[in-house]
């Protein structure tokens, strides 16, 4: 591993990924930073933190203390199934080491379906929630809601869900807005942490100038970082804050075509389909800094995470390549609006 970190370094160490691509042609700006993105974080990935009696690895939230598995468990997959899988799902993922699950009122009925699963390991998961408002009443009316849902009194991390803009923030952030719901659960105790989810990198930037969060949950991905410029600046900051990174969309491919069906019920966009490349996809992704990846909402992917977070391996400089010849052609699920 420390080899494969030199190399890596000795590529990005020729750029300056801390300037804005000024004297550079954007596209090679975005490829340099791939790479260095990817060096970051390789040397810090240790398997010495996994549950004992697993593969699972758990990282470090930021500077909460708390660990967490590095694949989290994405509660959607639960959305319009039924209870009996639920619990057979929960159990099977606790018992493989997962301690990190995420779920929110916009995921069909996934709260009702997670609460009675969830319920015989509450005391020793790390349950996230968010919420889709952003002003204070209706914000703590949903944060209620899902307490009862998912038959629980607090959650680890609460979190504005997927800020889509600037004026979402500003929203938030303004009289009557969701965050003065937040602080008050978190000085009340109904909250432990807080954090935010972003399809915007000039929303999260906002957002984390404006409080110091404890955590952000972004898509980190090879193809909306090298060919849409999404990515990098949001997860720079983020680390210079000391904020733990969740990533989304890892095994994200590129967006379904306009009236292409859904491949999989609970997925809208089409995720990396290759048996190779779906782990060369999730690796590149825990090679950087991130606490944990939630992969989309399927069994069937979050089984091949699993088994990939245990066998884990840093991506190389040339695996790298491989996810560019991927992505090439193929429009990243999000771009800069400047790209």
């Amino acid at each position: 591993m420390r080899t494969i970190s030199y190399c890596l370094l000795l590529v990005c160490s020729k750029f300056d990924l801390t300037t804005k691509p000024t004297a550079m042609k954007r596209r090679k700006f975005i490829e340099n930073a791939a790479l260095g993105g990817l060096a970051l974080g390789l040397s810090s990935f240790d398997n010495k933190n996994n549950m004992p009696g697993t593969g699972v690895p758990r990282r470090e939230l930021g500077k909460t203390g708390e660990k967490l598995s590095v694949i989290g468990f994405g509660a959607i997959m639960l959305n319009d199934n039924t209870q009996e899988y639920a619990n057979e799902l929960v159990s099977k993922a606790f018992n493989a080491g997962i301690n990190y699950y995420d779920v929110a009122p916009s995921y069909g009925n996934a709260q009702s379906k997670l609460g009675p699963a969830l319920k015989p390991y509450r005391k020793d998961c790390f349950l996230a929630c968010k919420t889709l408002e952003r002003d204070a009443t209706g914000a703590e009316k949903q944060l209620h809601e899902s307490f009862t849902l998912l038959g629980t009194d607090y959650f680890d991390l609460y979190q504005l869900h997927a800020l889509s803009s600037v004026a979402e923030v500003e929203k938030a952030f303004g009289p009557g807005g969701a965050m003065e719901l937040f602080v008050k659960a978190k000085q009340q105790g109904k909250v432990k942490h807080l954090g935010f989810s972003a399809h915007s990198v000039d929303a999260a930037l906002l957002a984390m100038r404006t409080y110091d969060f404890d955590s952000i949950l972004f898509p980190i991905n090879f193809n909306c970082w090298r060919n849409g410029d999404f990515g990098p600046q949001v997860f720079e900051m983020a680390r210079s804050k000391g904020m733990g990174v969740l990533a989304l969309k890892a095994m994200a491919h590129t967006s379904l075509k306009e009236g292409e069906k859904k491949l999989y019920k609970n997925v809208w966009y089409r995720p990396v389909l290759d048996e190779e490349m779906v782990k060369l996809a999730l690796r590149y992704t825990l090679s950087m800094e991130v606490t944990a990846a939630i992969p989309p909402g399927d069994a069937e992917f979050f089984w091949k995470a699993v088994k990939v977070a245990g066998d884990f391996k840093p991506v190389t400089i040339a695996e790298v390549e491989l996810l560019n010849n991927l992505s090439s052609g193929n429009p990243p699920l999000f771009k800069h609006p400047e790209v």
